[in-house]
């Protein structure tokens, strides 16, 4: 798996991320420069760093510290 920047929006997207040795899975409603709001499967609604999150979409493997943007800008590169 690889890890890189992540061009694309995120809101919406269906994923896994790993965030302090645990394992969320559910739905991106949200994100700002330095969070992710994520629901999760059972419907709970939490904020996570993306600094410390590790993120799944599709396959891939994205490191929370490589989308540290707001999301036009990391869109716009």
């Amino acid at each position: 798996m690889e890890k890189k920047a992540y061009r694309k929006p995120l809101i919406g997207k269906t994923a896994k991320v790993e965030y302090h040795n645990k394992t969320f899975s559910g739905r991106i409603i949200d994100e700002t420069k330095n969070t992710i709001l994520f629901e999760t499967e059972n419907k709970k609604i939490i904020k996570l760093n993306k600094s410390s999150s590790q993120i799944m979409i599709n396959n891939i493997a994205i490191n929370g510290k490589n989308i540290q943007k707001r999301p036009e800008e990391r869109i716009k590169r």
